[in-house]
């Protein structure tokens, strides 16, 4: 090992979280827990509060219509085909409608995704990062997404 190596290894890595793309700047063990109980919280909520009501209510709206003679029934398989695609389509219209919701429980400890609208200044970035970041805007380039 290099003594190039040995210095770089007394700074602590930034935390990684799997399965999520580098939205969030590095962060504590402490945040980790309250993220992953605010992402849990924000997959229940939206299931129960929007997902699943808007679905069921997209599919009562489908057999009402089908029922009426608006939408036509299939003649091999009934009604059924024009509920599932009404229910598949309520609920992602569901979960998408939380998406607002979600992002102000990040907001309410401190933690924003990157948007085109603002600029995420990072206060939990390594110092290694912090001197990419200072290197690329003094040469006007944007980091690299590898």
């Amino acid at each position: 090992m290099s003594s190039e190596a040995v210095q770089q290894g007394s700074q602590t890595p930034p935390v990684k979280q799997p399965g999520w793309p580098m939205l969030f700047c590095p962060i504590s063990q402490i945040q980790d827990k309250e993220i992953a109980r605010i992402r849990k919280e924000c997959k229940q909520e939206s299931f129960w509060y929007r997902a699943l009501p808007l679905s069921l209510g997209s599919m009562l709206v489908t057999q009402g219509l089908v029922s009426k003679g608006i939408f036509s029934a299939s003649p091999r398989f009934g009604p059924y085909p024009k509920m599932a695609i009404a229910g598949v389509l309520g609920f992602a219209i569901g979960k998408m409608s939380y998406m607002g919701e979600c992002q102000k429980k990040f907001q309410k400890i401190g933690i924003a995704p990157f948007c085109p609208q603002q600029k995420r200044q990072c206060h939990h970035a390594c110092k290694e990062c912090k001197a990419k970041l200072g290197s690329n805007e003094r040469e006007g380039s944007s980091p690299s997404a590898s």
